[in-house]
């Protein structure tokens, strides 16, 4: 449950944030009579987010043992290659989110109406597709819909509730810092998809090496137990990984996590400062 409502947290917030630029901005402009349309774009966009999850959840169900394997294993590892994407373009874009996302709304207020709804589709239909991907990958990983589902929208949540406080100006949280920690973990938990994904397919056929075990960590922590299966729920662990599962693992990693701190800690502080400041605003308008 911990992992998916943690992916709703952070992309919720990053969601409602965006939100909330875009409508202290069209405030801030004297231009509150076209917010109508910047909310039917977000509201289309929640909309293709709620069918991309129940596409993923009831569409592989007519498929073979195979298909659903090798179905579940590919879109496991695009998952993991979206939200990899997703923590990379929010530790380098913070800087200028503000900048973008005004630029974006001056052409469209200045252009058709549908520009306006364009906005809110895009801005916030792109963290709601990761988001239901991602969330589907984790939870097909773990064998338990119910709780990741109801994590996850705890996590949204939660998040709606963060955004809608920091945009009234109620709450100030350090965003560099949550983005930091929540993207170390994130990594930590799409290195277990990724191996999982590997193994998915590994089992349809599609790659060699399915049930030959590199090593197996059964008799130190066992899947049943308490410690097993939080380690399983959380980090998607397997206690007998194939070679190619742990190389792929490892690798990720290492490698991620090593150029995510390097590019997020080499971030200006204003930069990492600058979406907390803008939804305060708001109430000048």
């Amino acid at each position: 449950m911990f992992p998916n409502f943690l992916i709703g947290l952070r992309e919720g917030l990053e969601a409602g944030l965006v939100v909330g630029i875009l409508v202290a901005y069209l405030g801030k402009i004297g231009r509150r009579d076209v917010l109508p349309r910047l909310w039917i774009g977000v509201g289309a966009a929640i909309g293709i987010s709620l069918a991309t999850g129940a596409i993923l959840t009831w569409g592989p169900y007519g498929l073979s043992f195979q298909g659903q394997e090798i179905l579940g294993g590919l879109l496991s590892i695009l998952a993991v290659g979206l939200v990899t994407w997703m923590v990379f373009w929010m530790a380098g874009h913070a800087r200028d989110l503000k900048h973008d996302l005004q630029t974006k709304l001056d052409s469209a207020v200045a252009g058709t109406g549908f520009g306006i709804i364009l906005v809110g589709f895009v801005s916030v239909g792109r963290e709601g597709v990761e988001t239901a991907l991602f969330i589907w990958a984790s939870v097909k990983s773990t064998g338990n819909a119910v709780e990741g589902t109801v994590g996850a929208l705890i996590g949204i949540l939660v998040a709606i509730a963060l955004a809608y406080l920091i945009y009234r100006g109620f709450v100030k949280i350090n965003l560099a810092r949550f983005f930091l920690w929540t993207g170390v973990f994130l990594v930590i938990v799409a290195a277990g998809v990724l191996s999982y994904g590997i193994g998915d397919l590994q089992e349809a056929g599609v790659i060699p090496g399915f049930g030959q075990a590199l090593f197996s960590l059964g008799h130190i922590v066992a899947p049943t137990s308490w410690y097993g299966v939080i380690l399983g729920g959380v980090f998607n662990f397997t206690p007998e990984p194939t070679a190619l599962q742990f190389v792929a693992w490892l690798s990720y990693l290492v490698v991620v996590m090593i150029l995510f701190l390097r590019q997020s800690l080499s971030t200006p502080p204003r930069a990492a400062s600058q979406p907390k400041a803008e939804p305060t605003a708001a109430p000048t308008a």
